[in-house]
C-alpha cells in the first residue's frame, strides 16, 4: 500500500514539472507564430503536450527542442506545402508506439516497476487516448457542407451507425437532406420536395414498415375485396385500370368509371346516348390514364372524356368500320385507334385542342396498337398486322413509308408489349420454322430497330407478354402450353417456368418478387418468384382478361366471351340479367390493417347473445379461453 502511494506522489511531481516546463515553451511558440500569447490556448497545448509525452510509458531524461504543440506541427506542414500534415503526424505516432517498448527497456532513470497492475492500467489509458488521435476526422473541424458531402455516400444502415459515434456525428447523420435523398432513391414519395415532411428519417422508416406489412398481406391474402358491378350494363365487354381509376364498358353501351382511392362513381355519357341512338352499340374497347378516359364502340365511334373536368365527351371521332384496337398512353393524353388497315393517332395541341395528328393505312388489317410510354414531343405508336410490326411517328406523311420494326413471312405476331426503349414480340413459327426450336419472343430496340435478344422455346403460341409493368430486367409471358415463364433480359436465361393454368394463360404481370397470372378457366393465381410456389388463388366464371397491380392493390376482370347468352329455349328470359353471365371486376386492397376490428367480418364478432353466427369462426374475435363459466 505504501509503495502505491509513493508511485502516485512521484507521478504528481512529474506532472507539475511538465506543466511548468510546457507553460514557458507554449508562450514562446505562440509569440513566435501568432504574435501574442493566449492563456486559454496555452493551457490547451500544455495538456496536449503532457498526454503526448506520457503515452511513451517512459520519461525522457531531458527535453529536446523538437517537442512542440500539435498545432505548430500542423501549421509547419501547411507552410511547407504538404497536402496532408495529419497523415505524416499519424505515421510518426505509430512509429513511435512501435519503438516505445524498446525505449522503455533502455530507460534506466525510471523507477523499478513494482506496481505492475496499476502501471498497466495507466499505460492502457494513455494508449486509448493516443488511438483517438489516429482518426483524422477528430483532429480537425471540417466545414458542415464538406462533412455532409462525405455522409452523402452512406446508406441508411451506415448513417444509423454513425449517429451513435458522437453528438456532432448524430447531427450530421440525421440531416434531412440525406434522408430525403434515401427516401427518393428507394422509390418512396417520388417528386416530393424536402419541405414536404418534417422528418424524412421517420417517413422512410414508416414507408419501409408499411411495405413489410403489405408484402406479408400479399403472401397471406389478408386485406379487403370489393366487386365493382353495374347491373344495368348487362354483359361486361372490356376493362382498364390506371392510377386508382377503373373503367368498364358494357353491351348496353354504358361506360362506368370508378375512383378506388376515394370510391367515387361516375357515369360517363357516351355520344350515342346524347343522340338517342337505339339500339345502343356495344362497347368494344376502353382505356384510362390519370387524366383521360376513352371508349370505342362497335359502330366505329370513339369518345374521349376528361377524368377531372366533367362527364361529357371532350373529343369524339368516327371510323368507317368497327374499331379493332385502341390504346392510350399512360403518361400523356395520346390516343391511338385502328379500324381495318387504318391507324389514327390523336392528341391535344399546344392550345389543348384535340386534333388528328396522324392517319396511316397499312397493307393489311391491323391486329393491335400500342402507344409507347414515356414523355415525348410527339407520340410513338407500335402497330402490328399479321407478321409485320410497324413504328409510326405522328409526323408521318403520305409520301413516307411506315417504319418496319419486324417482318418475317409466314411467322405471324401473336402478342406485343412495349416499354420506353424496347418492344417484345411473340413470334409464331410455322412450317420450317418449327425446326428452329418452336415459338419464340424477340426483343427489339426502338431506337435502332435491331433485335437485341431472342428467348423462349415453346411448342405453344405465346398469348401474352408483359414488358411495360415488369421489373426493368425481367420479361414475363404466358403461353397456350399452360405455362408462365420469366426471362432475364441481361442474360437471356429463364428465371422461372410455372405450370399455371390448364386452359392457357390469358394475362400476366410480375414485379421483383411475385407473379400474378390469369387463365382461360377464370383462375387468378399469385406466385412467389424466388421459390416458384403458388401463394394463393381466386376463381370466378369466365376468362381473366385484365390484371393490373401495384404495391398494395390488385384489379382483376373476368370478361365473358359470349356477349349474348341464350338459354336452351328461345322463350327463356334474358340471361344477361343474371350475374353469372355478366362478368366480374374485383378490387383487392392489401394495405388494410388486419388487427383493426373493422377488418374482421361482422359475423366473426358475435357477442354470444346472438344465435346466428355463433359457431362461425368466432375465435377470431374472442378466444375460447376467455369464456367465463356461468
Amino acid at each position: 500500500m505504501g509503495m502505491e502511494e509513493n508511485e502516485l506522489s512521484t507521478f504528481r511531481e512529474r506532472w507539475k514539472q511538465e506543466l511548468k516546463k510546457n507553460s514557458k515553451t507554449s508562450c514562446k511558440d505562440k509569440e513566435r507564430y501568432f504574435g501574442h500569447p493566449s492563456k486559454d490556448s496555452s493551457s490547451f497545448h500544455q495538456s496536449a503536450s503532457f498526454w503526448e509525452k506520457q503515452s511513451n510509458a517512459a520519461q525522457q531524461s531531458q527535453p529536446t527542442p523538437k517537442d512542440q504543440p500539435q498545432y505548430v506541427s500542423i501549421a509547419e506542414g501547411l507552410l511547407d506545402g504538404r497536402s496532408s500534415p495529419l497523415l505524416d503526424r499519424i505515421e510518426q505516432e505509430r512509429t513511435r508506439k512501435r519503438r516505445a517498448p524498446d525505449s522503455e527497456a533502455l530507460n534506466t532513470d525510471a523507477p523499478p516497476k513494482k506496481g505492475n497492475k496499476c502501471q498497466k492500467l495507466l499505460e492502457q489509458f494513455l494508449q486509448d487516448l493516443n488511438e483517438m488521435n489516429d482518426i483524422p476526422f477528430f483532429d480537425v473541424e471540417l466545414p458542415y457542407e464538406l462533412a455532409l458531402k462525405i455522409f452523402h455516400f452512406l446508406g441508411r444502415t451506415d448513417l444509423g451507425r454513425c449517429a451513435q459515434v458522437s453528438k456532432s456525428w448524430k447531427v450530421l447523420a440525421e440531416d434531412e437532406v440525406l434522408w430525403h435523398r434515401l427516401c427518393l432513391e428507394e422509390g418512396y414519395h417520388n417528386g416530393a420536395s424536402i419541405s414536404d415532411s418534417p422528418c424524412w428519417k421517420s417517413t422512410l422508416r414508416d414507408c419501409r414498415n408499411t411495405e413489410i406489412v403489405v408484402k406479408s398481406n400479399w403472401k397471406n391474402r389478408v386485406g379487403s375485396i370489393r366487386h365493382l358491378q353495374y347491373e344495368l350494363g348487362k354483359v361486361l365487354c372490356d376493362v382498364s385500370s390506371c392510377a386508382g381509376l377503373v373503367i368498364a364498358g358494357y353491351t348496353s353501351g354504358d361506360v362506368r368509371l370508378w375512383d378506388t382511392l376515394h370510391w367515387d362513381k361516375s357515369y360517363l355519357h357516351p355520344t350515342h346516348s346524347i343522340r338517342d341512338e337505339t339500339p345502343a352499340p356495344y362497347v368494344s374497347h376502353v382505356r384510362v390514364n390519370k387524366t383521360v378516359a376513352t371508349a370505342a364502340y362497335e359502330n366505329g365511334c370513339v369518345d374521349v372524356w376528361s377524368t377531372e373536368t366533367g362527364l361529357e365527351p371532350i373529343h369524339r371521332y368516327q371510323h368507317l368500320q368497327r374499331v379493332h384496337a385502341l390504346d392510350l398512353s399512360p403518361d400523356s393524353p395520346a390516343l391511338a385507334s385502328a379500324s381495318g388497315p387504318d391507324v389514327r393517332v390523336d392528341f391535344p395541341d399546344e392550345q389543348s385542342y384535340w386534333r388528328s395528328q396522324c392517319l396511316v393505312q397499312l397493307p393489311k388489317p391491323v391486329d393491335g396498337v400500342l402507344v409507347v410510354p414515356g414523355r415525348r414531343d410527339v407520340p410513338l405508336v407500335t402497330a402490328w398486322a399479321d407478321e409485320s410490326v410497324y413504328l409510326l411517328d405522328s409526323r408521318w406523311n403520305e409520301e413516307q413509308e411506315p417504319r418496319v420494326l419486324h417482318s418475317v413471312y409466314g411467322h405471324p405476331v401473336t402478342c406485343v408489349d412495349v416499354s420506353p426503349g424496347r418492344a417484345a414480340l411473340g413470334i409464331k413459327s410455322c412450317g420450317w420454322g418449327m425446326n428452329d426450336g418452336g415459338n419464340k419472343i424477340q426483343v427489339y430496340s426502338l431506337e435502332t430497330s435491331q433485335c437485341e435478344l431472342t428467348v423462349g422455346n415453346s411448342a405453344g403460341d405465346f398469348t401474352c407478354v408483359n414488358l411495360r409493368d415488369s421489373h426493368p430486367h425481367l420479361l414475363v409471358c404466358g403461353n397456350k402450353d399452360r405455362r408462365v415463364r420469366v426471362f432475364d433480359l441481361r442474360t437471356g436465361s429463364s428465371v422461372v417456368s410455372l405450370y399455371a393454368h390448364h386452359m392457357g394463360v390469358t394475362t400476366v404481370q410480375a414485379d421483383d418478387w411475385k407473379i400474378v397470372s390469369g387463365g382461360g378457366e377464370g383462375l387468378v393465381s399469385v406466385w412467389e418468384m424466388r421459390i416458384g410456389a403458388k401463394l394463393w388463388e381466386m376463381h370466378n366464371r369466365h376468362p381473366v382478361r385484365h390484371i393490373r397491380f401495384n404495391s398494395s392493390t390488385l384489379v382483376t376482370a373476368n370478361v365473358p366471351d359470349e356477349k349474348n347468352p341464350r338459354g336452351a329455349c328461345i322463350t327463356d328470359d334474358d340471361l344477361t340479367a343474371h350475374r353469372r353471365y355478366r362478368g366480374l371486376i374485383c378490387h383487392y386492397d392489401f394495405s388494410m390493417d388486419s388487427s383493426t376490428p373493422d377488418h374482421v367480418l361482422p359475423i366473426c364478432r358475435s357477442n354470444y347473445t346472438e344465435s346466428s353466427g355463433y359457431n362461425y369462426n368466432i375465435g377470431l374475435a374472442m378466444p375460447y379461453d376467455l369464456l367465463k363459466s356461468p
